[in-house]
């Protein structure tokens, strides 16, 4: 099946208008007669499913949290990008939309990045009319602040919970159309399963994780919004219920996964303490904003510290390489992500790392305390003030800014980081592969959308932070409502939809079959010790770095893994209650099966760009040296796989990318 995009035609900056001035809608008093089911309700299940059912389409809203309140967009804490030029710097669509593909390694849809950064602007708008409380500047307007990969301010944040905030407005504008009647909340229901009528999908088999209950519910449109799959790695950021089931079920049912390999690994997260840990926790990407990232110059500092003998605050001034800044003058410590993940791997690689386990750098705020401290104390007239004074006049507005974040740390790490320097170290976070979508966000089947990161639409190889909450409003507010109008304008004759066909009985069978193996295999290994398991050949492996020898060993490990997994896994409890191990039981299986897809797609891209880095593809001499090295000639093309059962023999369908309004060139941070 050739793989066609769907991108409208016509230049850039009209082709979104264009297409909604072109395309079927459904009027009114025929919405009421469609049912959309949305799976997941985060940013992007959230502002799809309200903004749905406030033009008067049946929604049935599905999470497997307790509440839409607990989705793991609430860890979002940096801020959302919009180009609203509001600091007059420079910004513009064009320069959001421009940032985006040169972030994402121009690996990402150039027609897509360009909707995006177009609509960028109504969610802000949209977000400060539903109450969310935006940072405000000295004269009222709304505060920007810079994140990686930019040169301009257009990043909208709440303190370090912009992502709580963000939902919470999606949840109220929820809540409305609950009490409407028009949202049918499905709290503790998992997706196992999508159903397909026709090629069309016509609805989901749910299992209700209180009562064990196996349920049908059809729609005339499935829309899945279930997050990434970051938890691939055993170890990340996403919370530990975040999973790949939704998105990998309807990979199996025929929709198409794109760029499984492009994983980000996030440079600002608190670093592991041990073997005993069950997740990472997130320091905002914002705090690179005020803080510099170093480590000792000198081998035997290093050794010092991590046998706890010295003191970061003891090493001079001159004895510190604050690495980012020295390879990358131009952006600083405000790189990329990859770049600057990949760069403090390369220091703790080398031997200084800073604490026990030598894996962490400094995040030092010491110079932003004395900057700010300064400018507050001219602002308050003090004259001559002590270096005590202006520290602490520097740390009031730091905490203002950013004081939700020191919190955290100082509770997970015990140690005080206004005092003595953040240690932080790479870990993963967000994942910019996903189903592949066309321009309408609809798969490869018929009726079945996928939007927010649950998809591979907007980053290519990397995204920019702040990007995150901004495609999943993007697509549940601005994009999704009015493209699936289009598919849904044929449905207006259809009438309900029985889920007491075939093909419903069909898809709950083969749900219930799976249930009651894990129920009744004697095994003798935990569900957590074949995730573990597979974690570490993740890590080791389709890591930060890849080559061949590893991405190969790594297939038939985990290929290994999985089917010893199915041998000898053991599920205790019942299936008629609430189970977490039944429930880890089923999204670990899925795992399994993506982490085998997710190396052999890294083992075919023998090219370094965005978050995957290929070790036999890198600069070798130039102002370059030691990059990453793209290889346009032969992987300019978005990877898409077709399931065929085993993982080894997924086949590879190429939407080939091109470029008409960005000049393909070597990324440079320099």
């Amino acid at each position: 099946m050739a793989l066609d995009s769907r991108v409208p035609k016509g230049p850039i900056k009209d082709k979104w208008t264009d297409y909604k001035n072109h395309i079927d809608l459904v009027n009114p008093a025929n919405k009421r007669n469609i049912d959309i089911i949305v799976v997941g309700t985060g940013l992007a299940g959230g502002s799809a499913a309200a903004t749905l059912a406030e033009l008067g389409y049946n929604v049935k809203a599905f999470a497997y949290q307790d509440s839409p309140r607990r989705a793991h967009s609430i860890a979002a804490q940096g801020g959302i990008n919009a180009a609203k030029n509001y600091q007059g710097d420079g910004d513009s669509t064009y320069r959001l939309f421009y940032d985006t593909v040169k972030g994402g390694d121009y690996r990402s849809r150039e027609a897509n990045v360009y909707r995006l950064a177009e609509v960028s602007a109504n969610i802000i708008d949209q977000c400060v009319a539903q109450g969310v409380p935006f940072a405000r500047d000295y004269g009222g307007l709304l505060d920007n602040r810079s994140f990686g990969g930019v040169l301009v301010s257009r990043t909208f944040y709440a303190k370090g919970q912009t992502g709580q905030q963000l939902l919470l407005g999606a949840y109220s504008a929820m809540n409305r159309q609950i009490a409407r009647g028009k949202i049918e909340m499905f709290n503790r229901h998992e997706m196992l399963d999508v159903v397909k009528v026709d090629g069309k999908a016509r609805g989901i088999i749910t299992r209700n994780l209180i009562t064990g209950e196996i349920e049908r519910h059809s729609a005339h449109a499935v829309v899945i919004a279930s997050g990434g799959y970051g938890n691939v790695y055993f170890l990340s950021t996403n919370a530990m219920g975040s999973n790949a089931t939704a998105a990998w079920k309807i990979h199996k049912k025929g929709a198409y996964f794109a760029n499984p390999c492009y994983t980000q690994i996030h440079p600002t997260c608190i670093p592991r303490s041990g073997d005993y840990q069950s997740k990472l926790t997130l320091m905002s990407e914002s705090l690179r904003n005020d803080g510099r990232i170093w480590v000792p110059a000198r081998i035997e500092d290093a050794k010092a510290i991590q046998q706890g003998k010295l003191k970061p605050t003891e090493i001079a001034e001159e004895n510190r390489d604050y690495y980012l800044e020295r390879r990358y003058p131009a952006f600083g410590n405000l790189v990329p992500r990859d770049v600057a993940s990949r760069a403090a791997k390369e220091r703790c690689d080398a031997g200084f790392g800073v604490n026990a386990t030598g894996e962490a750098v400094y995040l030092d705020f010491a110079s932003a305390f004395q900057r700010y401290g300064k400018e507050q104390a001219k602002i308050h007239g003090i004259k001559n003030p002590s270096n005590e004074e202006i520290i602490k006049l520097g740390q009031a507005i730091i905490e203002e800014k950013y004081g939700n974040l020191f919190q955290m740390y100082e509770k997970i790490i015990a140690e005080n980081p206004y005092e003595t320097p953040m240690m932080i170290y790479p870990a993963t976070h967000y994942t910019m592969g996903g189903v592949w979508v066309d321009y309408n966000l609809m798969t490869t089947v018929d009726g079945l959308y996928c939007i927010g990161e649950a998809n591979f639409s907007d980053h290519g190889a990397n995204r920019l932070g702040a990007s995150a909450l901004m495609q999943g409003l993007a697509d549940g507010y601005f994009v999704l409502p009015y493209t699936i109008g289009d598919y849904l304008s044929d449905d207006i004759r259809t009438g309900k939809i029985s889920t007491d066909t075939p093909e419903f009985a069909e898809a709950e069978k083969e749900v219930t079959d799976k249930i009651d193996f894990f129920m009744n295999n004697k095994g003798t290994k935990s569900v957590d010790h074949f995730h573990k398991r597979l974690g570490k050949v993740m890590w080791d492996k389709v890591g930060m770095a890849r080559n061949e020898k590893h991405l190969k060993e790594a297939m038939s490990e985990i290929k290994a893994i999985r089917e010893e997994f199915w041998k000898d896994v053991k599920v205790p409890g019942s299936k008629d209650e609430m189970n977490l191990e039944l429930e880890k039981a089923g999204r670990v299986a899925d795992f399994l099966e993506l982490g085998e897809l997710f190396a052999k797609d890294a083992l075919d891209r023998n090219e370094s760009c965005g978050g995957h880095f290929r070790e036999e593809s890198v600069e070798q001499d130039g102002p370059q040296k030691g990059e990453a090295l793209r290889d346009d000639t032969n992987y300019k093309y978005v990877s898409a796989w077709e399931y065929k059962g085993e993982p080894a023999d997924a086949i590879l369908h190429k939407e080939e990318l091109t470029f008409n309004d960005i000049e393909l060139k070597t990324r440079s941070y320099k």
